[in-house]
């Protein structure tokens, strides 16, 4: 039976009062409890055969797998045998390891899916936190996290609307404006992409059913989210379908005449195993080797310029051939960059 919220507060209290070696009567220990529910619920009536029932609990229930050392000490004052005891530290029992592997092993399990895709990652940090915490070790898997991201209060505000098919009122911030841009959105779908979310779908300003342009705002250029006023209407094409609209793409940006080109780059020997155990697109194909030992690729997606940074970040192990248009862009931004290091050619 799960924990209510009054008698969770009352166990912490007793915690708090208790660990460390401190000491405290049962008449203490009520009067700490009533005024921890005053505090929180507004609600200070606590009795000693709860408070007598509490400290029971603490010591011998399996459900709540405190196992709290608690003695009396002089036939008056209770604390913990160990000093350093505190259920805050407590490690799951095993009745929480059986729930926990039941619920890893339906995790795998969805991981062969693809529309759970990713699971199997997502269940080895479980586990590793899981163990550092019972084991007291370090850990041994860091997630990459960007801790200043801004934005991410907004997720479940937009995933809300989504679901609900309702439309949003935002206050839009580009980087090359100096204020903010108010307008009614109706959110599609989320999208994460190179540690940054973003949302997709229709700005309200000449939004019809038929109309397929979609727009994407980064979250962390949102301002400001509400709802929008009750006259405006959810609107969303039914031709828009998120796994096809990012299926021949990488990152989140696209024109509406965008199309899918045929892509060929060569990879330096050094580089290729890199790039063919991490594809850059799931289209990617190895086509052969060339005389010098590096090994030629295609890719058939649409170019942007998420695309541009992801061919760039390989530096001079990787090489563009193809289409004409793609590789002077590339040289453009290389030009550029030599420019910015004072390099003339």
């Amino acid at each position: 039976m799960p924990i209510n919220r009054n008698a969770l507060i009352r166990y912490k209290t007793i915690d708090r009062l208790l660990r460390g070696g401190r000491q405290a009567t049962l008449d203490e220990l009520i009067d700490s409890c009533s005024d921890a529910l005053l505090d929180y619920c507004g609600n200070d009536s606590v009795s000693r055969r709860t408070l007598q029932h509490d400290l029971q609990e603490m010591r011998y229930s399996e459900a709540l797998g405190y196992y709290a050392p608690i003695v009396v000490v002089g036939k008056k004052f209770y604390t913990y045998s160990d000093t350093g005891y505190s259920i805050t530290d407590v490690p799951l029992s095993a009745n929480d390891m059986l729930k926990l592997t039941e619920a890893v092993d339906v995790l795998k399990q969805m991981s062969a899916f693809s529309a759970f895709g990713g699971v199997e990652d997502v269940v080895n940090r479980l586990e590793d936190h899981v163990a550092s915490m019972r084991l007291k070790a370090e850990q041994v898997i860091l997630l990459e996290c960007n801790e200043q991201l801004r934005g991410l209060k907004h997720i479940t505000p937009l995933h809300d609307a989504i679901s609900k098919k309702m439309p949003v009122a935002v206050a839009y911030k580009t980087f090359n404006s100096a204020e903010p841009v108010s307008f009614c959105f109706s959110p599609y779908i989320l999208k994460e992409y190179n540690n940054r979310w973003f949302v997709l779908g229709k700005r309200h300003e000449h939004a019809t059913e038929s109309d397929n342009v979609v727009t994407t705002l980064a979250l962390d250029r949102i301002e400001a989210l509400t709802e929008a006023p009750r006259n405006v209407k959810y609107v969303r094409p039914k031709s828009f379908r998120p796994r096809e609209y990012f299926r021949d793409m990488i990152g989140v940006s696209r024109s509406l005449d965008s199309v899918v080109e045929h892509i060929e780059f060569t990879a330096l020997a050094g580089q290729a195993p890199y790039i063919r155990t991490k594809p850059l697109h799931s289209s990617q194909k190895e086509v052969g080797c060339l005389a010098d030992g590096s090994i030629l690729f295609s890719i058939d997606v649409i170019v942007n310029k998420e695309l541009e940074q992801r061919l760039l970040s390989y530096g001079d192990c990787l090489t563009v051939l193809s289409p004409p248009s793609l590789v002077e862009r590339i040289k453009l931004s290389i030009a550029n960059s030599c420019r910015n290091y004072g390099i003339t050619t």
